[in-house]
């Protein structure tokens, strides 16, 4: 049985999209950007302000309900339905761990019945050390050892883990080159 990591926002979620449009355009009415123009992630230079100040209002997001009321992907969440089965499944983020159980509730609470290990490398926050352990997907996944399939929306996560021999595949986003749809993507998973 093949094991698939996943990263969990804006893959197995839209956290991106529904911060922008939720909390940040509410915030920040003259904007002028849609979800769509966000070519960066993180997105900070193209909102014009610090990755600081974007961090906050994120992790701010993280904290709210809308967090904890976010749907998840619904072409995600039927391909589970459909096919969650056939392998072993994980999940790999990068999130606060001032926000790590967060991420960990709404993830078992939408997908708890295939993903039965949540594991996190911490995304660095003025005033928070990494700890000693991974300080990047790739550190995880070397010392894990035994994913087969990696999907996540950051490229130089996927050109890490196939450096390591794992196949990646890039979810697609604004933010990134993939030219595939989520379809297109699921479809790759295949049990053999």
């Amino acid at each position: 049985m093949l094991t698939v990591a996943w990263d969990i926002d804006d893959c197995l979620n839209d956290l991106m999209r529904l911060w922008f449009e939720e909390k940040w355009i509410p915030e920040h009415p003259d904007c002028g950007l849609k979800y769509a123009d966000i070519k960066d992630n993180p997105p900070h230079k193209l909102l014009g302000v610090s990755k600081e100040a974007y961090l906050n209002s994120l992790d701010e997001f993280r904290k709210s309900p809308n967090y904890r009321n976010m749907p998840p992907n619904p072409e995600v969440a039927a391909w589970f339905s459909h096919n969650g089965d056939f392998f072993r499944h994980i999940a790999l983020s990068a999130v606060p761990a001032h926000a790590a159980n967060i991420s960990a509730e709404w993830l078992m609470r939408h997908f708890g019945t295939w993903i039965r290990t949540f594991n996190f490398v911490p995304s660095l926050r003025e005033g928070f050390s990494s700890g000693p352990c991974d300080r990047s997907k790739k550190d995880f996944l070397r010392w894990f050892g035994k994913v087969d399939v990696f999907i996540d929306d950051n490229e130089q996560n996927i050109r890490d883990s196939q450096e390591l021999g794992i196949k990646g595949l890039l979810f697609p986003r604004p933010w990134n080159s993939s030219k595939s749809t989520v379809k297109e993507i699921l479809g790759r998973l295949r049990k053999d």
